[in-house]
């Protein structure tokens, strides 16, 4: 089991975030990142489709000897994780919007999030929200169209510019000092919104904490990998991999993304 790889999937290719950070903080380890875009967005499902989807994702992963996965999408996280940790003999990390930490840092108590209808509308965010936000005012987008352009590989063009101004100008006109990233796709972003965003607005990202809770899980669980042979790193997607390899290169990634049919 040491020497599985840790699996990760997502929608598409958001979640590609998450892997640079475990990645980075667990260099040792194999990777197989599952990147769905010919489902994307998974925020616009229902939760009974995501749940189907997050099921096949997950027993493709186990077929390649995953030995435990990161749930690198935050609607997928929302909608489906309690179910999969109860059906499937792995452990399972997931995302959740990075409320807490915001909240706690903000000195205007007034926090954006941007995120899919399918978090902003889940049971967890709400109880997340509750529980770290009380006494903050939490301005809440929907992401609208963002994960389509993210996908078509569209990230720097002047429509993706301008469509993400647009969402974001209600909360910076309410005053918001963070504003929190609730889908994987949108750290890919960062560049466009430190450009867009007033200085005083500080981006909060999940994907660190992500990172450090997996390896906290393997460490405990006794499936941190032998240092030997150097990792293996593969990326599949069911969408287009041009698209994926494009976005991989971006990134500074030498591995070419392979084509998968479910």
């Amino acid at each position: 089991m040491k020497q599985g790889p840790i699996g990760l999937f997502d929608s598409g290719l958001g979640g590609l975030t998450i892997r640079r950070e475990v990645m980075q903080i667990l260099p040792a380890e194999n990777t197989i990142y599952l990147a769905d875009s010919a489902q994307a967005p998974y925020g616009e499902k229902s939760p009974e489709h995501i749940l189907e989807l997050s099921r096949r994702n997950t027993r493709w992963l186990l077929e390649q000897g995953c030995k435990l996965i990161v749930v690198a999408c935050n609607t997928a996280t929302t909608n489906a994780i309690a179910s999969l940790r109860k059906e499937f003999p792995v452990s399972f990390i997931g995302i959740e919007p990075a409320i807490k930490p915001a909240a706690l840092q903000s000195k205007r108590k007034r926090v954006g999030v941007l995120a899919t209808r399918g978090t902003l509308s889940s049971s967890l965010f709400a109880n997340t929200s509750k529980l770290h936000a009380a006494g903050i005012e939490v301005l809440e987008q929907e992401g609208r169209g963002l994960v389509r352009l993210i996908e078509s590989g569209r990230l720097e063009d002047p429509e993706t510019r301008e469509h993400l101004k647009g969402l974001l100008q209600p909360m910076v006109e309410a005053g918001i000092d963070h504003l929190v990233l609730g889908c994987t796709h949108y750290p890919l972003l960062i560049p466009i919104l430190e450009e867009v965003l007033p200085p005083e607005v500080q981006v909060v990202d999940c994907g660190p904490a992500v990172a450090r809770q997996t390896r906290a899980v393997m460490e405990g669980e006794g499936l941190i990998r032998s240092a030997g042979e150097a990792p293996v790193h593969k990326v599949f997607t069911t969408g287009d991999p041009g698209i994926a390899n494009i976005m991989l290169r971006r990134m500074g990634y030498p591995e070419k993304a392979r084509h998968l049919e479910f």
